[in-house]
């Protein structure tokens, strides 16, 4: 009798313990899907084509814009740079412009700042060793100077917004052709993070960098490179943002810090807890957006948003810690 009761335990303990793995895995999508509900009850017009398309289409740019940096925080790194070098990528592509260049040449340079930007990143802070805080801080102050001179202060107008803004407010019903990409690339990048020993290698930077050298794979090599990747993904998101709002926007960047750092950190709470990851990301990007238009629609000012928005990034850490470390501990008496 009591080895049945003992059994019976046990079984309800890992049951327990499997739903506390689930719920700090997922909870932020549960978190999501209650978002929406609760403001399309009370404003039906969330879930209108139209706003439903501009969620997405804001949503792909800012994970454009971070994917890159979903790895370098994953790798155990930080980069603060990412919205100046995306301001930089904006401004100089709407600066050629401006002095009369295609969109072609226009958005191969302004990828190409970002590119030497990450460049400049991943060298001082791979090979150099300095502190990616103190190096990405300075890189940035530098790439918001530059941004701000070639416009002289002001923002650039951009005349014939091309092929990509074509592209960008082109949709296929509610969805927008440039979600359906970003939704790709993340796809790309799930497969490469979950299925590679790429992936591995990147959240085993965090744990222990000799290791992976010992591994046989040149971790400063690797963080190199997620330093560029960082820089050209920003860039290619300040790309976009010019063809999207017809100018180049010298300022562009400030308003992409906080959502950008808050849904690498959010979404590194679900799935991997303490791990940021593209799926993680992805999801922490929609949540803030659609928290972005319902308030809007309730005519909440922006400091309230902000608000919410570090009021649920701290309860995210409460709940993801206490599910994972229920998840993670030993059963008792087993």
């Amino acid at each position: 009798m009591t080895d049945v009761i003992s059994t019976h335990a046990v079984a309800e303990r890992r049951h327990s313990k499997a739903i506390n793995r689930i719920i700090g895995r997922y909870w932020l999508v549960a978190t999501l899907l209650v978002m929406i509900a609760v403001f399309a009850f009370l404003r039906p017009q969330l879930l209108d084509s139209s706003n439903i398309a501009t969620i997405l289409r804001s949503s792909a740019l800012m994970a454009i814009m971070i994917l890159g940096l979903t790895w370098v925080i994953a790798a155990g790194k930080i980069d603060v740079s990412f919205m100046q070098i995306a301001a930089l990528g904006n401004m100089t592509t709407a600066w050629l412009l401006a002095s009369g260049s295609g969109w072609t040449l226009a958005a191969i340079c302004g990828v190409a700042v970002g590119a030497v930007a990450g460049l400049l990143n991943g060298t001082l802070i791979a090979i150099l060793g300095i502190p990616a805080l103190i190096v990405t801080i300075a890189s940035g102050g530098i790439c918001a100077s530059i941004a701000a001179a070639l416009g002289k202060g002001t923002s650039i107008r951009i005349a014939d917004a091309g092929l990509l803004g074509d592209l960008l407010f082109t949709n296929w019903g509610p969805v927008p052709v440039i979600a359906v990409i970003a939704a790709l690339f993340y796809l790309i990048s799930w497969y490469a993070q979950e299925k590679l020993t790429f992936g591995h290698y990147i959240f085993a930077m965090a744990q222990n960098e000799k290791a992976v050298n010992e591994a046989g794979i040149a971790a400063r090599s690797l963080l190199l490179f997620l330093f560029v990747l960082s820089g050209i993904c920003s860039a290619i998101a300040g790309v976009l943002l010019a063809a999207s709002l017809s100018s180049g926007q010298p300022m562009i960047g400030s308003s992409y810090f906080i959502d950008g750092l808050t849904a690498v950190l959010l979404g590194g709470l679900m799935l991997r807890i303490g791990k940021p990851n593209v799926l993680g990301t992805t999801t922490a990007i929609l949540l803030l957006s659609v928290l972005v238009s319902g308030s809007a629609m309730f005519g909440w000012a922006d400091y309230q948003r902000q608000i919410i928005k570090g009021v649920l990034l701290l309860v995210g850490v409460a709940v993801a810690m206490q599910f994972g470390h229920r998840s993670s501990s030993p059963m008792q008496g087993a």
